[in-house]
């Protein structure tokens, strides 16, 4: 099993990235299996609105994650319940809307997409994301789970992993926005990234446009941080193959797009 995982859409500019690459990177990559996290795909970078979900969709997405902007947009509201491609952290209080997890039917076998976040450094108070999984896996009857790992912290995301390697077949991060380098397979059974970075404008600071962001550390005082909507873009994603038999990771490689790395079928 094959799947594909594109990271943090950010705004317009996220969406065009996707609109115009995720097509190419499913024709190349023939992934049985899309997810897109979908947290800051709005205008203005925060939530989710139902056309953008509808799209991300249409662009050839299986499964839509999310994080701590879930509810940014409180359109969300309205259809949450309704989406059922749509998972938002399955660690938020119980009677949160919506779902914190999904299952698509691959051929014979059954992928659980888990969206979970961490609580390090976090501004909302969820549940513990280690005794939250603990208590999932056996519920997920599937021994094929991606795990997309909304969390702040380095160590939190690594801890999550390798407390879960042979529970889940990968542990993805997101939220921070910048790719890190370090793709791996855990004790030969389960994928891991740090973080697999955003897809939006790249001449930004994490998809803001740098002038409010530079302000606020030089000032020490708020600033309205805007979408960077001028200039190039960048996708950031990983491509994961698990073993058909046992669902555990085979292989795992960053994909990135970007000036300095144009796209090359």
């Amino acid at each position: 099993m094959r799947i594909l995982f594109v990271g943090d859409v950010v705004g317009d500019m996220g969406m065009a990235m996707i609109h115009e690459y995720l097509p190419q990177l499913k024709r190349d990559l023939k992934p049985q299996v899309t997810i897109v996290n979908g947290e800051n795909s709005t205008p203005v970078g925060r939530g989710i609105s139902y056309k953008i979900y509808k799209q991300l969709l249409k662009d050839g997405a299986d499964v839509v994650t999310m994080g701590n902007h879930t509810w940014d947009n409180a359109e969300l509201f309205e259809f949450i319940d309704d989406a059922k491609r749509l998972v938002r952290p399955v660690n938020f209080p119980g009677k949160t809307p919506g779902q914190g997890w999904t299952k698509v039917k691959v051929n014979q076998q059954t992928l659980a997409v888990v969206n979970i976040q961490g609580r390090v450094f976090m501004n909302q108070l969820v549940d513990d994301p280690f005794a939250t999984m603990a208590d999932l896996v056996p519920e997920l009857d599937t021994p094929f789970v991606f795990v997309d790992f909304h969390g702040e912290v380095t160590s939190e995301k690594r801890a999550f992993a390798m407390r879960f390697t042979g529970d889940v077949s990968a542990v993805v991060g997101t939220h921070t926005h910048v790719q890190t380098s370090d793709a791996q397979v855990l004790d030969h059974q389960t994928a891991f990234l740090t973080e697999v970075g955003m897809t939006g404008p790249a001449d930004s600071i994490l998809g803001m446009q740098a002038d409010s962001v530079i302000t606020r550390f030089e000032n020490q005082r708020p600033a309205r941080y805007t979408v960077q909507t001028q200039g190039p873009g960048l996708l950031s994603g990983c491509v994961i193959d698990l073993n058909d038999q046992t669902g555990h990771a085979r292989s795992i490689r960053s994909i990135l797009i970007s000036p300095q790395h144009p796209y090359q079928s």
